[in-house]
């Protein structure tokens, strides 16, 4: 689902006009973003949490040039859903059966 298709959903199911709905959906995101870049988590209550998490330094690998490479602390965006959001997505989403070798021949 794109951010088009929200807009196109929310405006059929309120009757608000797209271009108002499109307008809000962005002032949402800008404001969770704000909130974001400024260290601030974001809680919506039964959806889930807009997270701040650290990482902590630690040394990679420059594969290519065969050196190893320092990779500072940094901060990074993350979703944390809700209970109830998970245990509804695990009620209602099924697994794919795994291909057995005939299929795949």
């Amino acid at each position: 689902m794109t951010k088009a298709d929200i807009v196109n959903e929310i405006s059929e199911k309120t009757g608000i006009e797209k271009i108002v709905v499109q307008t809000t959906v962005e002032a949402f995101m800008k404001s969770i973003r704000t909130s974001m870049t400024e260290g601030k988590n974001v809680y919506l209550r039964g959806f889930g949490t807009f997270v701040v998490k650290k990482r902590a330094e630690k040394v990679g690998r420059n594969i290519s040039k065969n050196t190893t490479v320092v990779i500072p602390a940094h901060f990074i965006p993350a979703f944390k859903p809700a209970k109830t959001f998970s245990e509804r997505v695990k009620r209602n989403v099924k697994v794919a059966e795994p291909l057995d070798n005939k299929q795949i021949e």
